[in-house]
């Protein structure tokens, strides 16, 4: 069979692969790119008089190799996940820098740590790679592209150490609240609140920025601080969001929720299979093979959508679904486990089965959403 086309998020365009992981253009870059360029060309005009229109061209390239510089900063976290065992779907390069897709959550404050800090200090470090360039490099247009690089670097590096929710350095600084108490969920909301600190900094700097760099701020530096500001303001609200929702997911335990089932052979009449189980009262249905192995679940739905009238003339199996992978789960999985196995596997009901492979029970998703509504009581 052919490979299956692997889905991108709508409006990014894949470039490549770096590490093992799809790197991927969002459309927004194309938009900074060009405000990129636009805000270069006057410097460039003063550097290299005389370009004309070629002058944009020049600043388009900075703002590709400024993206390249953001490209081995999302790199390094790349890199540094697939270490510690995490798979990196992708890296997108989009308007305000880049991100990086890493599948799972770290166990340890030390792989929070480690995954978070080797970015801005991979900044860090380009950006003195570029200052040492600097004094070597000749004057004219590569002198100001090493220059602009240096100290887009530095500042990066600088600013994303920044302790505040979605930036890097929010991730350090739940990582040491997160190994000072023992509690993840802790080390997110006190980061999450961090980064609401910071939102309200960035908002407030256009208003300060006169007192502090001698210039007065423009419409664009409104402009720029709101948009910084909305991300990092809805970037740490939603982590401390997420949170408040895993404190929340021990709760939910699949063997405390399942449901007494009753096994029975898959060519049975449906109404008898009914009538069994309301006498054993069992809440579910599975159907297993003359030797008893199970081989689908019943749902409940498409029970209840058959007529009493047609039950005694067709079999249970007709309204069972098949036992296909992630449908049958252990009777111990909890928690995040639980609603990660879940999502993979989107069903109505699941099968509970002991670690030798005897049945427990059934599980049902309404079941697991009513004790979740119940914990937020």
């Amino acid at each position: 069979m052919p490979d299956q086309p692997v889905r991108r998020p709508p409006g990014t365009i894949r470039i490549g692969s770096i590490a093992g992981s799809d790197v991927l253009v969002s459309s927004s870059w194309f938009i900074v790119a060009g405000l990129v360029a636009v805000l270069v060309a006057p410097r460039v005009d003063q550097v290299q008089p005389g370009l004309g229109p070629w002058k944009y061209v020049a600043g388009l390239a900075f703002a590709v190799v400024l993206y390249l510089s953001v490209l081995l900063h999302e790199a390094s976290h790349a890199v540094m996940a697939r270490r510690y065992g995490f798979p990196v779907s992708s890296i997108t390069l989009h308007f305000l820098g880049g991100m990086t897709a890493i599948e799972g959550e770290a166990n340890k404050p030390r792989q929070e740590f480690m995954i978070a800090v080797v970015g801005p200090l991979t900044s860090l470090a380009v950006g003195a790679g570029a200052v040492g360039l600097w004094f070597v490099t000749p004057e004219g247009l590569l002198r100001m592209a090493v220059e602009g690089l240096a100290g887009a670097n530095l500042l990066v590096g600088v600013l994303n150490l920044v302790p505040g929710l979605p930036l890097d350095g929010g991730r350090v600084l739940k990582s040491v609240v997160w190994g000072a108490t023992g509690n993840v969920h802790r080390g997110t909301i006190v980061a999450g609140w961090g980064g609401r600190v910071t939102a309200v900094a960035v908002i407030c700097w256009p208003i300060a920025q006169e007192s502090v760099l001698g210039r007065p701020p423009d419409f664009l530096d409104f402009i720029l601080a709101f948009v910084i500001a909305l991300f990092l303001w809805s970037g740490a609200t939603s982590a401390m969001a997420s949170a408040r929702l895993r404190r929340r997911l021990p709760g939910l335990v699949a063997r405390d929720l399942a449901r007494r089932t009753l096994t029975v052979p898959d060519d049975l009449p449906l109404g008898e299979a009914v009538r069994r189980a309301q006498e054993a009262e069992a809440g579910g249905i599975v159907t297993v093979t003359s030797g008893g192995r199970p081989t689908g679940v019943v749902n409940e739905a498409a029970l209840l959508a058959t007529p009493e009238g047609r039950r005694p003339w067709v079999a249970v199996s007709t309204v069972a679904r098949t036992l296909d992978d992630g449908l049958s789960l252990p009777v111990g999985i909890s928690g995040e486990e639980l609603i990660l196995a879940i999502s993979r596997n989107p069903a109505s009901e699941y099968l509970l089965v002991e670690e030798d492979g005897s049945i427990y029970g059934v599980l049902t998703t309404a079941d697991v959403d009513r004790a979740f509504r119940e914990t937020r009581q």
